[in-house]
Parts: C-alpha cells; structure tokens; sequence
C-alpha cells in the first residue's frame, strides 16, 4: 500500500489536485518553478522515512464563525493528497450514506435535502453539535481506528508523521474537559493508550483545520458514532455534517433517551456535545442546520447569514470603486452567494439586498 502512496503516478496526481485554484499562490508557484525535481525529492523522502512536515501557516477567520485556520506548506499538502488518493477509498466504503462533507457528491446542499426530506417523515427532531470538535479530537483514538483498517506499517508511520505535526496546533482553542475516567482511582493499565484513564487526558489531541487529512479523519473519527446511531440505536432517521448531526423519530420520549445515550457515548471518545442547543422538538418550529433554518415546507436562510453577507458585499463593492478589485472578483463574491442562497426561499431577500445594500450607494458623491 505505501508503495502506492509514494508512486510517481501518484504523486504527479496529488500535486496537480493540491495545485487546483491555487496556482497564483506564491508556494504553489515556486514548487511549480522545479515540479520535477522537488516530486523526486519528496518521494526519496517519503522512501527512506526521512520526511518531516514544514511549520503551519496560521490565520483566522472571523465568517461564518471565528476558526483558527492552520495552513501546511505546499508540499506537505500534496503529501496529504498522496496519502488520501490511496487510503480514504477503504474508509468510504464504510461510511454510511447519511455522512455529510468532504465526500464526493455530499456537500452543503446535499445534507440540506436529506435532512428536509426527513423532516417531512418525522415528527420530532434532536440536533447535537460537538463542542470545540476539531481541536478535541483525540490522537490516539483517531490512530486505533485507522489502524483497525490499515495495516501497512509504513503508512502507518506516515500517519504518525502528520498526526504529530499537528498536535498542539489547536491547543489555545481547546477549554480542557475532565471526564469520568479520568479520575485516577478509574485508571486501569489494562486499557492501554486506547483506554481511559488519568493519562487520556494529557494525549495529543486536536487537527489542524486546513489540512485534507483533518477533514478526511474527522469522518474517520466520527464514522463510530454513525453507526452507534443507526446500528445499536436503530434511529430510523439520521445524518452528520462534520461535527453536526440530527436523529428523528415519531416519538420524543425515545429521542430524549437517546440524547443521553449518545452523549455517554461520545464521552467515551472524549467528546462532548453543546447542551444548551440539544432539545427534542417538532420539526414543524424549523430546524437550524447549515446557515438555513429548515423547515418540511421551506427553507430560510439564518439572519446572521444574511448579515455577514450584506457586510461582505458592502466592503467588497467599497473595494471595486476604489479600484482594489475586478468587477470579475466581485461579480463571482456575489455569484457564490447567490448559488448557495438559491437553495433556499430566498427570491425576494436577495432582490432586496442588492437593490438596496451596495449598489444604492453608487451614486453618492
């Protein structure tokens, strides 16, 4: 398997994906300057064990919420991809379908269908979301379950290597949780790096957001808690979009205790869910879910997005009049935002806001 991670072939593929859109970037275009070269470098690497990830690139952004974006030096991406072209396909033919984001044909749109569709079979609804989920992933149960699928040690050790780059990463996102096991009377040895115990809560944790692989093992991570659900639960309705997931069913009584089940199951991966936003409620009152409100006849889109996008479309116009920007840059700003919207009933909302936000400002003085 690792010999199919280091190919030429694959390599070649993984930076030209890496490189996609992105080819005006001041790294892109010196690893560019001597492809050739620096693939045959990187692959010696890779070969004899002997690379090591750069330093991250850090930023944030401040839309739809404030992240900590952790940005990899250009070849260690097209390492990530490497790995991913050879590896992910194993783990998506155990996904469920139900599983949204960062997989191909199940994006934003997707999982606002499905959950609709849902919501028109159901009558109750209980929406979760991971508390801090990317910063609190925890590394070595994250390594355990890649390992139950991988068993070529030398991608073993080259997930080992990224891992490592990125512990810490995150940790000024993280507000530490103690839990149960954790008290040292708990701690049994027996368990292992795997297990809970004193030790768990001092282990690596935290993915840098940014990175491919993140994305890809935060499906991983999560890809227990999926079946937990549908499997051992037996909720008859239920789908995951990164760290957000909701269960339907006709009763709340029975998605009330299930609330507690997942809860206690998520605990034992050192996870835990925001419980104020945790309530059973009828699909009917609207269920917030991926900048819409959604409800089994129609969909709205949430007023903080509506905020953030008349913000950004002010400054952007701002930009195009002062000559900072392209009318192609800001045409394509407002054309992302239009197809995104469109997915919801929003006709008169985006007549309003651009008729009256930016353009009503074109003709002062």
């Amino acid at each position: 398997m690792y010999a199919s991670v280091i190919d030429w072939d694959n390599l070649w593929l993984a930076y030209r994906v890496a490189a996609r859109g992105k080819r005006g970037a001041a790294s892109v275009a010196r690893f560019e300057l001597q492809v050739a070269d620096r693939l045959v470098e990187l692959q010696a690497e890779l070969r004899t064990r002997t690379y090591r990830p750069g330093p991250y690139t850090h930023f944030t952004i401040p839309e739809p919420k404030r992240r900590k974006i952790s940005a990899a030096p250009f070849r260690d991406r097209v390492v990530h991809h490497a790995l991913c072209n050879v590896i992910e396909p194993l783990f998506e033919a155990r996904f469920i379908a139900d599983s949204y984001a960062n997989r191909v044909g199940k994006g934003t749109h997707r999982a606002i269908d499905r959950l609709q569709g849902f919501a028109r079979r159901h009558r109750y609804v209980l929406r979760m979301d991971v508390v801090q989920h990317f910063p609190s992933l925890d590394h070595a149960i994250l390594r355990q379950a890649i390992a139950e699928v991988i068993q070529d040690e030398d991608v073993l050790w080259l997930v080992d290597v990224i891992l490592a780059s990125g512990a810490g990463v995150l940790a000024d996102e993280y507000d530490m949780v103690y839990f149960p096991s954790d008290d040292p009377s708990s701690f049994d040895y027996r368990l292992g790096s795997s297990g809970q115990g004193l030790l768990a809560a001092c282990r690596p944790r935290g993915l840098p957001i940014g990175n491919l692989t993140s994305q890809f093992w935060s499906n991983v991570y999560m890809n227990a808690l999926d079946w937990y659900v549908i499997r051992d639960l037996g909720c008859p309705a239920y789908l995951r979009y990164v760290d957000d997931f909701a269960l339907f069913a006709g009763c709340k009584q029975q998605l009330w205790e299930w609330k507690g089940a997942v809860i206690k199951f998520l605990a034992a991966r050192r996870l835990v869910v925001h419980e104020s936003s945790t309530q059973v409620q009828p699909v009917a009152t609207g269920i917030p879910w991926l900048g819409f409100v959604v409800y089994p006849s129609h969909r709205r889109l949430k007023r903080r997005n509506v905020l953030h996008f008349a913000r950004r479309l002010q400054r952007n116009f701002d930009l195009f009049r002062a000559g900072r920007i392209t009318f192609a840059e800001l045409d394509a700003s407002v054309q992302g935002w239009i197809n995104h919207v469109r997915y919801g009933d929003t006709w008169g909302l985006r007549t309003s806001i651009l008729n009256t936000t930016a353009w009503s400002r074109s003709s002062s003085p």
